[in-house]
């Protein structure tokens, strides 16, 4: 939700709650709720029913939202909000590449997520005709960072302060499956294994029958910047097979990519 209160005229602040707003309106739309009506929205965003009239029928008029008399849902140029950051984020696009060497040489498919608050976000990916899961992966596709090996690596990434503050925004953990790690505590000391290892392995915890591998990606400042991974169904891979035949493989890509982050730093 956002701050409903009018916006502050003294100057003393930068920030635009009105941009805030509707942005807030363009993120309540999901999935889930893929059509609103102008109450709903109101509910959703916590905005009074008056400024989310103003703001939908804004977004109608600029192209962002359609509205069929009762029911407003989202327009395919929203879409240009995201490959804006695509674009302007070419590197992902570059390591295409190397993330297709992985493919041919495991046979499954490969993508590279960076963080967004609780979640990641798919920003390159190179699929296979094997489906790996019940939802369908692409770009733009968010999933909970905590449950993912490519979250768990940038989560790993993340100064111990900041991290705190992630796992306090996500709150209580979700059981996907019956091997879902629940407990904050243990989810920590998986972190810490993972940050320690250099790589995360989660076998079975989003959704039963999948197996996911991801390493780091990391800048020119050794920051991790994004995360590499491949997923599988676990008939396909074992526990062992990942760590002794794949890892190789990933980190050996995840370094040429990485490269491409740091120019000074050698490729392998």
């Amino acid at each position: 939700m956002v701050d409903d209160r009018s916006e502050d005229n003294n100057g003393a602040t930068e920030f635009v709650r009105a941009l805030a707003k509707g942005l807030a309106v363009i993120e309540a739309f999901d999935a889930q709720t893929p059509m609103m009506t102008l109450s709903d929205v109101a509910k959703r965003t916590g905005l009074s029913r008056g400024t989310s009239r103003r703001l939908l029928h804004t977004l109608v008029e600029l192209g962002y939202v359609a509205f069929d008399g009762k029911y407003f849902s989202l327009k395919p140029r929203v879409l240009n909000l995201g490959f804006a950051y695509l674009y302007s984020h070419d590197v992902w696009q570059v390591a295409q590449p190397y993330m297709v060497e992985v493919v041919e040489k495991l046979h499954e498919s490969c993508s590279i997520a960076v963080l967004d608050g609780k979640d990641i976000v798919y920003v390159a990916r190179v699929p296979t005709s094997q489906r790996i899961m019940s939802i369908n992966l692409g770009l733009g596709t968010r999933l909970p960072a905590h449950a993912t090996s490519m979250g768990r690596v940038l989560l790993a990434g993340q100064p111990e302060s900041e991290l705190r503050k992630m796992l306090d925004n996500i709150g209580p953990l979700p059981q996907y499956t019956p091997k879902s790690i629940v407990s904050r505590a243990e989810l920590l000391r998986e972190l810490q294994q993972v940050k320690k290892q250099g790589w995360a392995l989660v076998d079975q915890e989003l959704e039963l029958g999948l197996r996911s591998l991801a390493v780091p990606i990391v800048d020119a400042q050794g920051a991790v910047a994004g995360a590499l991974n491949i997923g599988t169904q676990a008939s396909r891979w074992t526990v062992a097979a990942l760590t002794k035949d794949a890892l190789p493989v990933l980190r050996a890509a995840a370094q040429r990519i990485s490269a491409l982050l740091a120019p000074g730093r050698g490729r392998s």
